[in-house]
């Protein structure tokens, strides 16, 4: 079922795998005619994660970076989109020979000659493909076909991981098997059987759960490999070697391990375990709700990013989501002095005019109150704006994005935006991966980075309009980082002598935090909130 664990026990293995001195890498398939992540509603999928390359994909990818502490490239990720788009360009340009194409087997070997270009561009020895979606779902039969056919050819490397939930009926009854009995037997309806089940649970399944899986699925007891849920989810690699996993896998690939090595990986769980003291941090966004229901997955990357860097500082983080429609209006002036309660604010990313004006004045808040804030993307500009209207007396002042007719556009599209706006060219259009940024000496920016030059990841339509800077700047707001040509802005802050911590972000810092390698400006934004709890 959809959040049963699938991504973070796929980054899992290939983390142990790594850490046996393997070469490894991640693939992810979604299974949505979608070409690429880009044009879901976070509020649905979750959050759009963003490749150095500009691959707009899953959040799944960006655990998979995490867990291995490496880029992994676009060539990494696929949908039933991409694969139909691939295979059609092919039929177009005589690629097939003029022969008929077929559902099966050309979706199918399309998929695995993508499998094979993504283990190439990467030299590795091993990759992990986690298949979106649940066993049994119609559009997740030709995936399945190409699983079946990878392991008719290449029987020895090939393994099978199926990750299935035991529900628990009352608090003190076992954990049910016969939803996983029948998981299983849906899969073997597609021809497969699986090698290994990762039986997720509330607790330790116990050995007597582990026979009855093992004896109505066909299997081995130690093949059943116990998945409770976890404090962390870092710690859930640990929780595998525990299952032996690590000997299971190789033993059934017939590969020797040539080391085993997770110290790094230790000492950061044990930091997470040892961290006490909190530090609170709000995030207000607007992707909050589904529902009844809070998503945090919208903002996966920030949540994680805040938690690398707060357990950095030997902090345990206090996450908390703020909707942004609630500061906004004569009556927000009570939930705005409840913003002193967090040691430290986040603005993230977001699209449209929902909820601005709460941004903008929990903004004007945060820099009023020298509350340590951080903005990112929109988040920034939404910065840009508040210190235009506010401080250089620019009264109206807006992003063309939300008031086309502003008589002040600080924030604007980019030009070569514009024509793909005008022809509805939405998907994949936008400035999207890394580019390089130089940081100015003397800022916020370059104590946190302690160097000039940067690479960051963006996905924006938007820019600081570059007639209004020198007229921004003279009235105090500093441009500390800045594309190679001076033209764009990267980073925007307030000197530490007007503010302990006021910076933003066109750019997601969040999409290059990883647990071993916390980002810089996630770092100085838990630095500074310490900083305010400790003069309280």
């Amino acid at each position: 079922m959809s959040g049963v664990g699938k991504g973070v026990t796929a980054a899992s293995i290939a983390n142990i795998l790594q850490s046996r001195g393997f070469k490894v890498t991640s693939i992810k398939i979604d299974p949505y005619v979608n070409v690429d992540a880009g044009t879901m509603n976070p509020t649905e999928h979750g959050e759009v994660f963003v490749l150095n390359d500009g691959m707009e994909c899953d959040q799944d990818m960006g655990n998979y970076e995490r867990f291995l502490n490496k880029d992994i490239p676009g060539a990494n990720y696929m949908t039933t989109g991409s694969i139909y788009q691939s295979i059609i360009n092919k039929e177009r340009s005589l690629e097939y020979n003029g022969r008929c194409v077929s559902v099966v087997p050309d979706v199918p070997l399309e998929i695995i000659e993508k499998i094979n270009t993504a283990v190439k561009k990467n030299k590795a020895e091993i990759v992990i493909i986690e298949i979106g979606g649940t066993v049994g779902e119609y559009q997740n039969i030709l995936f399945l076909e190409a699983v079946r056919m990878l392991k008719i050819r290449n029987h020895n490397d090939t393994l099978l991981v199926l990750v299935s939930y035991l529900p628990h009926i009352g608090a003190d009854s076992e954990p049910k098997t016969k939803p996983t009995q029948h998981a299983s037997r849906t899969l073997n309806s597609a021809g497969l059987q699986p090698d290994i089940i990762v039986a997720r649970s509330t607790e330790e399944i116990d050995a007597k759960r582990k026979e009855k899986i093992a004896f109505n699925c066909g299997m081995k007891e130690e093949d059943i490999v116990s998945a409770p849920n976890a404090e962390s989810i870092y710690e859930i690699p640990l929780n595998f070697e525990k299952n032996d996993m690590g000997e299971v896998i190789c033993e059934k690939l017939k590969i020797k391990s040539r080391k085993k090595d997770f110290k790094e990986w230790k000492d950061f769980v044990d930091k997470i375990k040892k961290a006490k003291e909190t530090v609170k941090i709000g995030i207000i966004g607007k992707y909050f709700s589904t529902g009844d229901f809070v998503l945090a997955d919208s903002y996966i990357s920030v949540i994680e990013a805040i938690k690398h860097s707060a357990y950095y500082h030997g902090k345990k983080p206090v996450i908390e989501w703020l909707n942004a429609e609630k500061y906004e209006g004569k009556d927000a002036e009570d939930d705005l002095k409840k913003l002193n309660e967090y040691d430290g604010i986040i603005v993230p990313g977001g699209f449209g005019d929902r909820g601005v004006e709460g941004k903008i004045a929990a903004i004007k808040y945060c820099r009023e109150n020298r509350l340590p804030l951080l903005g990112i993307c929109y988040g920034m500009q939404l910065m840009v704006v508040e210190f235009a209207r506010h401080l250089a007396g620019l009264k109206g002042a807006h992003t063309t994005e939300v008031n086309p007719k502003t008589p002040y556009n600080v924030i604007d599209i980019l030009p070569e935006q514009k024509e793909k706006i005008i022809k509805n060219d939405y998907g994949g259009s936008m400035r999207l991966g890394a580019y390089e940024a130089k940081v100015k000496k003397g800022t916020v920016a370059y104590s946190a980075y302690g160097q000039e030059k940067i690479s960051e990841r963006h996905r924006h339509r938007y820019e600081v309009n570059p007639d209004f800077i020198k007229q921004l700047e003279e009235k105090g707001i500093v441009f500390s980082g800045q594309s190679p040509s001076a033209k764009l802005m990267e980073i925007v802050e307030l000197p530490e002598s007007v503010h302990s911590f006021f910076v933003g972000a066109q750019f997601h810092p969040e999409f290059k935090s990883r647990p071993l390698d916390p980002h810089p400006l996630f770092l100085k934004l838990i630095e500074a909130a310490i900083n305010k709890t400790a003069k309280q």
